[in-house]
């Protein structure tokens, strides 16, 4: 592991991984903390840019936190919020983000109870830096403990929209699409699923090197792996264009609005009836399954009949995202 701290150790990637390892020496792999019939979980959020088509550094922290309880099968209830601000960071984009903050928190059915503000000096931080909380009630716990071969691998929807949308704003490419991050609370979307009696073994939402990062994330180190199939991922025509100009798969961009769902093969179908009942499931698709055969892998089977590893990233092309 490198004695320096990098840009990738916040990636997402395997030195995310091997920094929670080695450092902080956690092996918990989820997403919030189950304490009893509670959950909790915090998220620091440093996108740049700020404002970006489709939402701002405010929506993005209450849907990414909100998302997180949803994964171990928690109602979200309450949030808090601290910000580190810049000095001389304009009032009225303070103002839009607060704004923002609120919107989403009563989208989500959440209630912001605490909070808190720094300010550093001009320089010293990227205009503002937002930090948040999290507290729910589980409905059930979600651990992702008794994966089985053959259970379903679903996707809530298209896969890479965030990532790119972020990309191509920061970087000024100047690409010729509409194409908007998906950032959003998932509360109506999973709460459904949770309060049935469909066999979750495993949700997450594929923020942070993507689709392929929380893929090999969940079967590192484990005695099972994937077998997805490339030609029922889905993905937006505009994610495809900027894919192949950058060269960067969309299997590695994230999203902030989809839900990577692992169910028991006999529950598929039921899983997939309930997702596409709300309009932001609508394209919620099956492109796998587990596999005992691959264990610690993910296999990517192509559109043209063969099969290569979709592999770990180590690093991510795709800094400050979220």
């Amino acid at each position: 592991m490198s004695q320096k701290i990098t840009l990738d150790h916040g990636s997402g990637g395997k030195l995310t991984l091997e920094l929670i390892e080695e450092v902080f020496k956690s092996e918990s792999g989820l997403d919030s903390a189950i304490l009893g019939d509670i959950a909790f979980t915090t998220d620091s959020h440093s996108i740049k840019p700020l404002f970006f088509a489709g939402g701002d550094i405010g929506k993005l922290s209450v849907a990414g936190t909100v998302n997180d309880l949803l994964c171990v099968g928690a109602k979200p209830l309450y949030l808090s919020t601290a910000f580190i601000i810049e000095a001389g960071f304009e009032i009225d984009k303070l103002n839009r983000i607060v704004k923002s903050i609120k919107e989403e928190a009563e989208d989500a059915g959440v209630k912001i109870v605490c909070g808190d503000t720094k300010v550093v000096e001009n320089g010293k931080c990227d205009g503002v830096y937002i930090n948040t909380s999290g507290i729910g009630k589980i409905i059930r716990p979600i651990k992702g403990d008794n994966i089985n071969d053959g259970d379903a691998v679903i996707v809530s929807g298209s896969i890479g929209e965030h990532g790119f949308a972020i990309l191509n704003q920061r970087e000024n490419l100047n690409l010729n699409t509409e194409l908007r991050s998906d950032v959003s609370n998932l509360t109506d979307l999973i709460l459904p699923l949770i309060e049935s009696d469909v066999e979750i073994k495993f949700m997450r939402d594929p923020t942070r090197g993507g689709l392929a990062m929380c893929l090999n994330e969940l079967c590192y180190k484990r005695d099972f792996g994937f077998e997805i199939e490339e030609s029922l991922i889905p993905v937006m025509e505009d994610v495809r264009v900027i894919s192949e100009i950058l060269g960067i798969e969309p299997y590695y961009s994230a999203n902030e609005g989809k839900m990577v769902i692992v169910v028991s093969k006999k529950d598929q179908d039921r899983a997939l009836d309930i997702l596409k009942k709300n309009p932001k499931g609508s394209n919620a698709k099956i492109i796998g399954k587990v596999s005992k055969k691959t264990a610690g892998n993910v296999i990517l089977k192509t559109k043209f009949g063969s099969t290569r590893l979709l592999k770990m990233p180590v690093a991510d092309k795709m800094p400050r995202i979220c």
